[in-house]
């Protein structure tokens, strides 16, 4: 991770440093038995951690029952999260791979999460999660 900028100005001429990186999409068509598989998800979760490069901090799952129930997990990894939540009941999943630092590659974890669940067709988003011309950025105020 860089160093603190001194100055606004200093600021917008580090905007090509990227801060976060954040792909994410929905999943349509996952075998249900796989979407309440809590197990062979949180597998996956460890092995798209390690595909992005990033550093596990925890990993946390949950089961949830009921009509429309289905299974989150969650990795809390020192650069962000990775996340998986399902509905197998409409064969559906979201994913979210949201990481910060030059070093990572959210791309490598979405991928990876995509070949495992072998959805019929899936949407995938990017959001460039970097500083924001007029927002504040680490505790500097735009002048004016």
């Amino acid at each position: 991770m860089r160093a603190a900028v001194s100055s606004y100005a200093e600021a917008e001429q580090a905007s090509d440093m990227v801060v976060g990186k954040h792909v994410y999409g929905n999943l349509y068509g996952v075998d249900r038995e796989l979407l309440w598989d809590e197990e062979r998800l949180r597998d996956i979760v460890l092995k798209a951690v390690e595909l992005a490069n990033a550093q596990l901090a925890e990993l946390k799952s949950w089961r949830f029952g009921g009509h429309h129930g289905g299974v989150s997990v969650i990795a809390l990894v020192l650069e962000s999260h990775i996340a998986i939540h399902t509905w197998p009941d409409y064969g559906y999943a979201t994913v979210d791979v949201y990481t910060c630092g030059e070093h990572t590659d959210p791309w490598k974890a979405f991928n990876y999460i995509v070949s495992q669940l072998k959805p019929r067709h899936y949407t995938v988003h990017y959001a460039d999660r970097s500083s924001i011309p007029g927002a504040s950025l680490s505790g500097l105020q735009r002048p004016g």
